[in-house]
């Protein structure tokens, strides 16, 4: 009798996820290990300016605010593994740039500010394609664990790429890091490359090219308020709890005083969280109710509140790993909310929303809790993102209550939306 495949990795029974995963958790890998060492880089040349760091984080998501529509869209009307080849190998190309320059000695701080620029550039297109490509590869089934091992493989990333990160840096300077970063996007396009477009499980482009508009996907999306609540709260945390890239560097060198490697031990912690909040996800068969999404908005905002607080290093390691995992199990059970009540045809778009709600508000985040950290300390800025967090929550749920109440009948009206999702496209309710 042949046994079951566990529930957490049954997703991984289609080769062309594989296929894409294993170059993901190499390429993410490397990622991360370029954002310890492009961050250490920076307040290296730079004094430990809490501003210079927050102007190269708001450079990088920038291009969110501008072009991440265009790129959803762009999903909807072409290949998305061309693209997706496409954006790695120029993602990979300016990691090698910047490593050159750092490596010959030839870096200045405007170099890396722009290079953060390029990057954001070709991120614009790459998160939203890569969002709705997972679905096109395993099907809406298998979408929610598909979904979660995404968020899983990343999280295994950033526990290994900042650990490395701190590694490299000590022994050989950020040039090599970099460097390193730069040919694990290979790993990616090998991945793309090596995929059999004809199993794919799910649809393709679901409407013809000419047809896919960006202001379509706002509309629909502005049609169903239960995917406009959840926008909005993803919104809110995004713009001032999601700083970590931020303020965790801040906290290890201004707070504990740190080096290099005890920085990436930091970052490894909240990562370690935000891996086991993305297991815990991997076994969600449906679509999650409101109320799944508030009750982790509010438990992110609490725990970033009291890491904010944490008196010692090893204090800020337990609550950073409680934060991580609180982080990535909102994110994710929003994620899920969305892209599962909303139709195939748009999805591109939609997710191209949910990342310029989520990512880029980064820019505008990272340049506040900047200048508020180099004024009142690094701590302010854990806690102005817990606070606020909090109170978005507790709006959310009154703005939930309220409908239920209006509702009549003291039910949740996304009660049963916990259901496994089929292949077939959700209905067009509010279309």
């Amino acid at each position: 009798m042949v046994k079951a495949r566990p529930t957490t990795f049954r997703s991984l029974s289609v080769r062309n996820f594989r296929l894409f995963a294993a170059g993901q958790v190499v390429s993410v890998a490397g990622t991360w290990t370029m954002v310890v060492a492009q961050d250490w880089l920076v307040l290296g040349m730079t004094g430990d300016s809490g501003t210079a760091l927050g102007t190269v984080t708001a450079l990088q998501f920038a291009p969110m605010l501008l072009l991440t529509l265009y790129g959803g869209r762009l999903a909807d009307r072409y290949d998305k593994r061309t693209l997706l080849t496409l954006a790695n190998l120029a993602a990979g190309a300016l990691a090698l740039t910047l490593a050159f320059l750092d490596l010959t000695g030839t870096v200045r701080l405007w170099h890396i500010w722009l290079l953060a620029l390029g990057l954001g550039i070709v991120n614009a297109v790459e998160v939203p394609t890569r969002m709705s490509f997972v679905g096109e590869l395993v099907g809406n089934e298998l979408l929610p664990n598909a979904s979660a091992l995404s968020a899983a493989y990343f999280s295994v990333a950033r526990v290994a790429g900042p650990a490395l990160a701190g590694l490299l840096i000590t022994g050989f300077g950020t040039g090599w890091a970099i460097a390193l970063n730069a040919v694990s996007y290979l790993a990616t396009v090998a991945g793309l490359r090596l995929m059999r477009p004809e199993e794919n499980r799910g649809a393709g482009r679901g409407a013809a090219p000419s047809e896919a508009r960006v202001v379509d996907g706002l509309r629909y999306t502005a049609s169903r308020a239960d995917l406009t609540l959840p926008m909005a709260l993803v919104a809110v945390i995004g713009l001032f709890g999601m700083n970590f890239q931020l303020t965790l560097p801040l906290l290890a060198k201004t707070v504990f005083h740190a080096d290099a490697a005890s920085f990436g031990l930091l970052t490894t912690a909240f990562a370690a969280g935000s891996l086991l909040g993305a297991i815990a996800g991997t076994r969600r068969s449906g679509r999650p109710a409101a109320r799944t999404v508030i009750g982790s908005a509010l438990a992110f905002g609490a725990l970033e509140t009291a890491a904010g607080q944490a008196p010692g290093f090893l204090g800020a390691l337990l609550l950073l790993t409680l934060t991580g995992f609180a982080s990535i199990y909102f994110v994710q059970a929003a994620n899920h909310r969305i892209q599962l009540g909303s139709d195939p045809r748009y999805r591109g778009r939609i997710l191209a929303l949910y990342t310029l709600i989520l990512q880029g508000t980064t820019p505008l985040g990272a340049l506040l809790v900047g200048l508020l950290a180099e004024h009142l300390g690094a701590r302010a800025g854990l806690w102005l993102g817990g606070l606020v967090s909090l109170a978005a929550a507790l709006a959310a749920l009154a703005f939930e209550h309220r409908g239920k109440r209006a509702a009549g009948d003291g039910t949740d009206p996304s009660e049963n939306d916990e259901r496994p999702i089929r292949d077939a496209a959700p209905e067009g309710r509010g279309r």
